[in-house]
C-alpha cells in the first residue's frame, strides 16, 4: 500500500508540474502575479480525494520544483507564501462544511493572492503594494472559481480511485 501511495505522489506531483509548465506557455496576463492556477487542480483534487497532509505535500513540493525550474527565489519566495496561507484557509473552509468546492477554491485564490501581498509588502518595504490588491483579489475570485468548478468535476469522476 505504501508504494501505491508513492507511485500516487509522484504522478500527482508530476501532474502539477506539467500543469504549471502548460501555464507559463500561456499568455494569461501582461500583469505580474495573476495567472489561472492550473496546477491547484491537483491540490483541490488532493485536499478532497487524499486529505489535507497529502494536499500539503504535493503543493509544497511543487512549489519548490517549479520555483527552481522556472523562477528563482524571488518567485518561490512567492509562491510558497501565496500556497500556504492558500492551502491553510481552503483546509479550515472545507473543515467548516459552509462552502462547496467552488467556494473553498475561490478562497483559495484570494489567499493566495494575499499572501503574496503581504511578501511583496515586506520585501519591498513598501505599504503602497497594498493598491495591486483589488486587482488580484478580482482575479483570484475567477480564477477560484474556475479552478473549484473544474476540480469538482474531476473529484466526482474520479472518486474511489485514492
Amino acid at each position: 500500500m505504501r508504494s501505491k501511495k508513492t507511485a500516487l505522489y509522484g504522478l500527482l506531483v508530476a501532474l502539477a508540474f506539467i500543469l504549471s509548465y502548460i501555464e507559463t506557455l500561456i499568455p494569461f496576463s501582461i500583469l505580474p502575479g495573476i495567472k489561472l492556477g492550473l496546477a491547484n487542480l491537483v491540490v483541490m483534487t488532493a485536499l478532497y480525494g487524499m486529505g489535507s497532509k497529502e494536499a500539503f505535500v504535493l503543493s509544497f513540493i511543487r512549489i519548490i520544483l517549479v520555483g527552481f525550474t522556472f523562477g528563482n527565489l524571488s518567485t518561490m519566495l512567492y509562491s510558497l507564501a501565496g500556497g500556504m496561507l492558500s492551502w491553510l484557509i481552503m483546509v479550515l473552509a472545507k473543515k467548516s462544511k459552509w462552502f462547496s468546492m467552488v467556494g473553498v477554491s475561490i478562497l483559495g485564490g484570494v489567499f493566495h493572492n494575499i499572501g503574496q501581498i503581504i511578501v511583496a509588502i515586506l520585501t519591498v518595504s513598501n505599504v503602497y503594494i497594498i493598491t495591486y490588491l483589488p486587482l488580484l483579489l478580482i482575479t483570484g475570485v475567477i480564477t477560484g472559481a474556475l479552478i473549484g468548478f473544474l476540480g469538482s468535476l474531476i473529484v466526482k469522476r474520479i472518486q474511489g480511485l485514492f
